[in-house]
């Protein structure tokens, strides 16, 4: 087994210490930094995504896992720097206003990021001028809005809203989740997409951008 097929095993096993080992290993054998990436963390991040959906592991897992790639990718990509590193598209993703929690938040941002995403976290209380702000600030492709707390489901619609009002809806895609959201309140306040956890996100993050076309509903 070579050291990418190494990286990617001890990923979807969420050993971390492994895995920052063999990243070290890999970069000190003149291993591409972007091919750990691109074929190690990202192949491995889809298998955890699957095993998730497929009812095989649990959150307690894709946490382990993710967190594993997220401390290995902030050591590989210092050395990407002045490289075009090829991404599926660009996030911004926050807890919004009035809501602490950010568990669920952070695995989506770490799964997206594993899965070949640029991510903007912008933490949790999240007022919707933050996100019109950070969707000036950075363009991008795809919005992610989290809430827990069925009281703060109401700054979902109003951050919509505000895009709208500011002209900046059009060309950017919204995807909610959260414990209390549902597809129904999603169509209801005008976003692209719900999803029910990270792994679900990710899947419908790619097909939102159109970087799976072969992907069903």
């Amino acid at each position: 087994m070579d050291h990418i097929d190494q990286i990617k095993q001890a990923t979807i096993a969420g050993n971390m210490p492994q895995v920052l080992e063999l990243t070290d290993l890999a970069l000190n054998a003149g291993v591409d930094p972007e091919e750990v990436i691109q074929q190690g963390f990202i192949p491995a991040m889809e298998v955890v995504g699957d095993k998730f959906a497929a009812g095989k592991i649990y959150v307690p897992e894709m946490l382990l896992a993710a967190r594993a790639m997220k401390a290995a990718l902030d050591k590989v990509k210092p050395l990407l720097v002045g490289k075009e590193i090829k991404t599926l598209g660009k996030a911004v993703i926050g807890t919004v206003q009035g809501d602490m929690h950010d568990i669920g938040k952070n695995l989506v941002a770490m799964m997206l990021e594993g899965s070949g995403f640029e991510v903007i976290d912008l933490g949790v209380d999240a007022l919707p001028d933050e996100f019109i702000d950070a969707v000036r600030d950075h363009q991008p492709d795809l919005i992610g809005l989290s809430a827990l707390l069925t009281t703060t489901m109401n700054s979902m619609e109003e951050t919509i809203q505000k895009l709208v009002a500011a002209g900046l809806r059009v060309g950017v895609k919204v995807l909610v989740g959260g414990a209390p959201v549902s597809r129904q309140f999603a169509d209801e306040i005008g976003a692209d997409g719900y999803a029910a956890n990270a792994g679900e996100a990710v899947k419908l993050a790619k097909k939102l951008l159109g970087s799976n076309l072969s992907m069903d509903g």
